[in-house]
């Protein structure tokens, strides 16, 4: 029996699956992940902790059955700087780290000009690359002095557990410093960024082994030395095509601790309010779309004004509110915005609350606001000529069914529920079976892909959320100048825990 190992490296859990190729799950497990906000709009996590997490679960897994290759997914474009010994100088930077709000402007301007957006597939924004290395330059000088090599989360754990360097291709796409129509890093956008290229590895494939186990990995994680490690790829990349995104057109809404939404196209699809990523089956790109706060959102809300109650109390009481939530309006930017309006500034909100609203009430808010960021993608996809045929959804929060019929109602489409078996982790897995020789081809993913009941729109929440959708739109241009004078004051100088050394 040959078994795939599949590891994700996500924001909030490390999660492993070991599968069968003839299309069933053995094993599936996960460790809990911190996330650090040290300030507001920083977002960081420990790299060190990916590996623990990493290693633990190879040592559950392989406990069930040999395993004869491995893949790595990630969130991208996540920040690790790397020494001269090969180990994180500090936290990573996460893609939903907003600090760089000033460096994206001074990029923006000094590449102005240079068809960014054409050459690169995204605009320059908070989760580009080149933005953080310019703040890291200014605020963080000595760490920036000692970093030999940049790379991502699931990059980081490849390098360990194979000792070679390297960056799946999504990640160079989303960094923003990778040149589509060259395939290679761009030179100029490196240099306006202040980026040695050596400092960058080479960029690999999903499938393409980057390496073998290495004796000392074996002994950590309790893998087979020798057996191959394959690129991988970035998280939201790998989750849709383990949900069965192949053909033109399919889409998927990730109920996630992010918000992405991707629509699968023969061609690439390249717009300012959007991302561009490579598709898993080759000459098939994914333009996609993603909200920095969306699970997040509501594990804030739970934590901070929901008394800590369980989700499903939570659910309970924004279901008897109603569609609406008494007609309050949330915005859901705890962290900034990334897509579609792409504002490291953007604050959250609550508006129209009045004494006779209630828990239930600001939490149907919140569960609406991160459906009515779903809709502008879907317009943004619409206005560009997109429909999609098909919509699936996934992820943590696809097991609320309220959150489902919120996100289905508004955006008055069916959604198809992808149920058990595995996401990024699955296709991580499957990645590493094609390169291993265990798949022939793409297309037998299906074989892996269990959907759960559909959820059909509620027609006669249309109208309703078309009007709190419009004021959810007009909300954000109204507020921004009085948040923007609010978030300036939030920016203290940073000094550098390292600045001294």
């Amino acid at each position: 029996m040959t078994l795939l190992l599949g590891l994700d490296i996500g924001t909030s859990a490390t999660k492993g699956i070991l599968v069968d190729p003839d299309g069933s799950v053995v094993a599936h497990s996960e460790r809990p992940m911190h996330l650090s906000t040290p300030k507001a709009g920083w977002v960081e996590e420990d790299p060190a902790g990916w590996w623990e997490n990493a290693a633990s679960l190879c040592r559950e897994l392989v406990a069930r059955g040999p395993v004869s290759a491995v893949g790595v997914s990630g969130m991208v474009p996540a920040v690790v700087l790397l020494g001269e010994a090969g180990r994180p100088l500090r936290p990573s930077i996460q893609q939903n780290d907003a600090r760089a709000g000033v460096e994206v402007a001074a990029l923006r301007e000094d590449l102005a000009g240079g068809a960014i957006l054409a050459r690169t597939g995204s605009a320059i924004t908070q989760q580009s690359v080149g933005p953080t290395a310019l703040w890291l330059a200014r605020h963080e000088p000595a760490v920036w002095r000692d970093t030999r090599t940049i790379l991502g989360s699931y990059d980081y754990v490849k390098l360990r557990l194979t000792g070679q360097r390297g960056v799946e291709r999504n990640w160079a796409l989303e960094s923003g410093l990778y040149d589509l129509g060259t395939g290679a890093w761009a030179p100029d956008i490196c240099a306006a960024a202040g980026i040695d290229m050596g400092l960058l590895p080479s960029v690999r494939r999903a499938d393409e082994v980057v390496g073998t186990v290495t004796a000392s990995a074996a002994a950590e994680t309790g893998l087979p030395a020798g057996i191959p490690v394959v690129a991988g790829s970035a998280d939201h990349v790998a989750s849709a095509f383990a949900a069965g995104l192949i053909r033109d057109g399919d889409m998927l809404v990730k109920l996630g601790s992010a918000g992405d939404i991707l629509l699968a196209s023969d061609q690439p699809l390249v717009d300012e309010r959007l991302y561009l990523d490579f598709h898993l089956v080759p000459g098939k790109y994914l333009p996609n779309g993603c909200m920095a706060s969306s699970g997040t959102f509501i594990r804030w809300f739970q934590r901070e004004l929901g008394g800590g109650v369980a989700l499903e109390q939570l659910d309970a009481e924004a279901d008897a509110a109603g569609p609406g939530g008494g007609g309050i309006v949330a915005l859901p930017y705890l962290l900034g915005e990334k897509t579609p309006i792409n504002d490291t500034a953007a604050r959250g909100a609550f508006v129209g609350i009045h004494l006779a609203h209630g828990r239930g009430h600001l939490f149907r808010a919140v569960l609406e606001s991160t459906a009515f960021g779903f809709r502008h993608h879907v317009e943004v996809f619409a206005e560009l000529g997109r429909a999609p045929r098909r919509v699936r959804v996934t992820n943590g929060g696809a097991q609320s069914r309220l959150w489902k019929q919120v996100v289905a109602d508004v955006l008055d489409l069916r959604l198809e529920t992808v149920a058990g078996g595995g996401g990024s982790e699955l296709g991580a897995a499957y990645a590493a079976g094609v390169g291993s020789g265990a798949f022939d081809s793409w297309d037998e993913i299906d074989r892996f892909v269990s959907l759960g009941e559909p959820v059909e729109p509620n027609l006669a929440t249309r109208e309703r959320y078309g009007e709190l959708y419009a004021a959810y739109r007009e909300l954000y241009p109204a507020l921004r100048p009085i948040v923007a004078r609010g978030a300036r004051s939030e920016r203290a100088d940073y000094v550098s825990p390292c600045a001294s050394s």
